[in-house]
C-alpha cells in the first residue's frame, strides 16, 4: 500500500512539474482569426530561413475562402533571377471552429507521396485590428513570417512586429526581409 502512494505521489509530483521550465512552451496566437477578412493577398517582408524559400527575393501569399470551409493557398516566389514560381495548396483548422492554428499542406509530389506528413503548421501570432499586418509563425519557433497587406510597411509596423515576435520567443535577428523592386533591379 505505502508504494503505491509513493508511485502515486511521484506521479502526482511529475504532473505539476509539466512545463514548469523543463519544456519547451508553444507561443501564444491570436484568439480567433476572421478567415473571411483574412483571405486577399499578403506579402511577405520578412522571414526566418526555410530551405525552400531559399532562392525568393520576393514572396506573397494568396489566400481565398472555399465553400467547405477550407482556405485556398496560392504561394509566390520571384527568385533573385527574376523568374517566378508558383506553388497552391489549403489550409484548415487543426481543431474545428478554432482558426488560429491552421494545417497547411501544398499540391505537390510530397504531399501526393506521403499525404497527411507533409502538412505544417501555421499559427497566427499576431494580427492587427485592421488585417493590415500579420505574424505568423510554427510553434517550434524554427519559422516566421512578417506578412502584410502592402509591400512595404512602416518602421512603426515593422517594430510593432519584431516586439510580437520577440515576446513570443523567436529569434528576429536571422530574419531575411524582402528585396524591394529598386534592389531588384540594380542586380540584374
Amino acid at each position: 500500500m505505502m508504494r503505491l502512494f509513493i508511485v502515486l505521489g511521484a506521479v502526482l509530483a511529475l504532473a505539476g512539474c509539466a512545463n514548469s521550465g523543463t519544456g519547451v512552451v508553444p507561443p501564444q496566437t491570436v484568439e480567433k482569426v476572421d478567415l473571411q477578412r483574412y483571405q486577399g493577398t499578403w506579402y511577405e517582408v520578412a522571414r526566418l530561413p526555410m530551405f525552400f524559400q531559399r532562392n525568393c527575393a520576393q514572396s506573397e501569399a494568396h489566400y481565398a475562402l472555399q465553400d467547405d470551409g477550407a482556405v485556398g493557398v496560392t504561394n509566390r516566389c520571384r527568385t533573385f533571377d527574376g523568374e517566378v514560381q508558383e506553388v497552391k495548396g489549403q489550409a484548415v483548422p487543426q481543431v474545428p471552429g478554432q482558426t488560429s492554428k491552421l494545417w497547411v499542406s501544398f499540391d505537390n509530389w510530397a504531399s501526393a507521396l506521403l499525404p497527411g506528413l507533409t502538412k505544417g503548421d501555421y499559427w497566427v501570432l499576431y494580427l492587427d485590428e485592421g488585417y493590415q499586418t500579420v505574424l505568423v509563425g510554427h510553434p517550434n519557433r524554427k519559422y516566421l513570417w512578417l506578412l502584410a497587406r502592402d509591400q512595404e510597411i512602416s518602421p512603426q509596423r515593422r517594430d510593432t512586429l519584431l516586439e510580437e515576435a520577440r515576446k513570443r520567443g523567436y529569434d528576429t535577428s536571422k530574419l531575411i526581409w524582402r528585396r524591394t523592386d529598386a534592389e531588384m533591379a540594380l542586380q540584374r
